[in-house]
């Protein structure tokens, strides 16, 4: 691998991972177009890195909010009265337990059906039906009006309901991000939340994710290490500036834009399969 390529694939992963358009998606459709190989796993963990650190520098402030009430959580019981007074009075307190509930369900379903989600990637037809699924979530958002519930009115129901989709976007073509904010938007919650709350709960799912991945046999790389901190760097960036972007998009009411995109996205990859 090149340097040029590094660059690419860093672009793809930083635009794709965040917009609502399904990383996976692409990835499939880019290497039956162009008969590209995955990338080897050291180098796929660096560009997962890159974007990991775009929504860690985005949300620092929520997740030093959050990890400063928990480090205070003895003082704060204390003086709230118990820990079910504290989930009422306290938001950051209150986002930790829902970012906590909402990833159990998403490492369960991660966990057990790996190996079949993995099968489904040579799959140009389920790739393309599932962008299409994604698509059709965008724009039923577009229904959704007025303001929704803040972090104090958000249950941990919704937050089970939530990590259950996140688990579930591991199907090739079902957008992360688009079926999570979506999926928050129909149980009533804040726009702004909305988009916060996904995006936070994808961090301890992409640090489980890369945590497995540096267990594998496969980390042997030929790729140059300069290569490798290219791709890093230029999948941080464009991560960067895809999450600004997107959240704007979900504060304006305007995620069902995505939709078209998703669609024709999803017919050429079913095109792809019946040629094939």
């Amino acid at each position: 691998m090149n340097t040029i390529e590094a660059i690419v694939l860093g672009t793809v992963q930083g635009l794709t991972e965040f917009l609502p358009v399904s990383s996976s998606g692409h990835l499939v459709l880019f290497q039956n177009l162009f008969g590209l190989k995955d990338p080897e796993l050291l180098f796929d963990i660096s560009l997962h890195v890159g974007t990991l650190l775009a929504v860690l520098i985005v949300f620092y402030r929520e997740i030093l909010d959050i990890l400063t009430a928990l480090v205070q959580l003895p003082m704060r019981l204390k003086s709230a009265g118990g820990m079910m007074r504290l989930i009422q009075v306290d938001p950051s307190i209150r986002l930790a337990l829902l970012i906590i509930v909402g990833s159990v369900p998403t490492a369960l379903i991660g966990l057990l059906f790996k190996k079949i989600t993995d099968q489904l990637f040579g799959s140009p037809a389920i790739v393309g039906g599932m962008l299409i699924v994604t698509g059709t979530l965008l724009w039923l958002t577009r229904r959704i009006r007025g303001q929704g519930r803040p972090v104090a009115r958000t249950t941990v129901k919704d937050a089970l309901v939530i990590g259950i989709v996140q688990g579930l976007a591991i199907l090739p073509g079902i957008s992360r991000s688009g079926s999570t904010i979506a999926t928050a938007l129909f149980l009533g919650v804040d726009r702004k939340l909305a988009g916060r709350y996904s995006f936070l709960l994808s961090i301890p799912a992409i640090v489980g994710a890369l945590v497995l991945g540096l267990k594998a046999p496969e980390l042997a790389t030929t790729i140059p290490l300069t290569t490798i901190l290219i791709g890093a760097l230029v999948s941080a960036v464009v991560g960067w500036l895809a999450l600004v972007i997107l959240l704007r998009v979900v504060d304006r009411g305007q995620l069902h834009r995505f939709a078209p995109y998703c669609w024709l996205v999803g017919l050429i990859t079913l095109g792809i399969s019946l040629i094939g």
